[in-house]
């Protein structure tokens, strides 16, 4: 009976030290990416099932993000530098007679290219605007990403570079893991935008995770519990503590908050707990029915046009 038990134990130990060294290996295949522009990534809910099975046996393969999209009107290419020497690439675009300047950060597995419509509708409306490649995305150095934990450096060093340029107030406009971002720079860095545009922004790095795991029809516990701790600390951080909805508590300033009604990515519960942690007193929240996890301004821009536009004129 002891060597059943004695067996037994050493079965569950080597299940579980296998079960970690898989979901280590995920984990790094998903916040590191490489070169290789001929390679189209797609979501899990567009894998056929052999593909899902691959992702699972060999982890998903995720090629950098390429900027192919350029403003159409004149522009000034920026350089910036992280405080470990990686260049971050963004686009300054002014504006005659600017009342302010919008900064403007994508998602994960976006580029800065990807928001031109975004831009643009700012700038119409008498912004400056000023978008950014987050390390790890389209021009920028990098090829790992820590959804959103490190790039609230990148937050920081286009709040100083669009600050130092104009004395005009800033508004913060973020999509998923840059609205993400946004929501941990501002109290971490004492940032004091006019407004904030969060779009889509995750509840909490698991959640974030969770999504994950139900596009390929996996239980979500414990792998997201386990990706989350695996992932950050190979990024060299504590997973659990990247809690937008943690930072909401300290963004005092106006905030409108948009999300899509058929967002598979981030559910009406993250976006609930996250509107329901703001602490400004001048808060929005705008459901768009026909719009998933993608750009509301060019879904539905019969709705997110005028909706913004109010918004930046209050």
């Amino acid at each position: 009976m002891k060597k059943f038990w004695k067996r037994l134990l050493y079965s569950c130990l080597s299940l579980a030290l296998l079960l970690n060294v898989v979901v280590a290996f995920h984990a790094w295949k998903f916040t590191h990416f490489f070169n290789d522009t001929s390679h189209r990534n797609k979501r899990p809910e567009e894998m056929s099932v052999g593909e899902k099975a691959q992702m699972m046996l060999f982890g998903i393969r995720i090629s950098k993000s390429v900027t192919t999209v350029h403003p159409d009107v004149p522009y000034e290419t920026v350089r910036l530098k992280t405080k470990t020497g990686l260049h971050l690439e963004g686009w300054w675009i002014p504006t005659a007679k600017a009342t302010g300047t919008v900064i403007v950060l994508h998602g994960y597995l976006g580029n800065k290219g990807a928001h031109l419509a975004e831009a643009m509708w700012f700038r119409q409306l008498g912004y400056n605007v000023y978008l950014q490649d987050f390390r790890g995305h389209g021009n920028s150095d990098g090829y790992t990403c820590s959804i959103g934990y490190y790039e609230s450096e990148d937050v920081k060093l286009a709040w100083d570079y669009v600050t130092a340029k104009t004395p005009q107030p800033v508004v913060l406009w973020g999509m998923s893991m840059g609205a993400a971002a946004i929501m941990k720079a501002v109290p971490e860095y004492h940032l004091t935008p006019q407004k904030i545009i969060l779009e889509a922004p995750y509840a909490t790095l698991t959640d974030a995770v969770k999504s994950r795991m139900r596009a390929v029809h996996l239980p979500p516990t414990p792998f997201s519990q386990l990706l989350t701790f695996w992932g950050g600390l190979e990024q060299g951080f504590w997973g659990f503590s990247l809690n937008p909805q943690d930072y909401a508590r300290k963004l005092t300033m106006p905030v409108l908050h948009c999300w899509g009604q058929q967002d598979i990515r981030v559910l009406q519960d993250e976006t609930k707990r996250v509107y329901a942690a703001l602490a400004s007193s001048r808060k929005q929240l705008q459901v768009f029915k026909k719009s998933g996890h993608q750009s509301f301004c060019r879904n539905e821009p019969e709705i997110w046009k005028p909706l913004v536009k109010r918004f930046l004129k209050q």
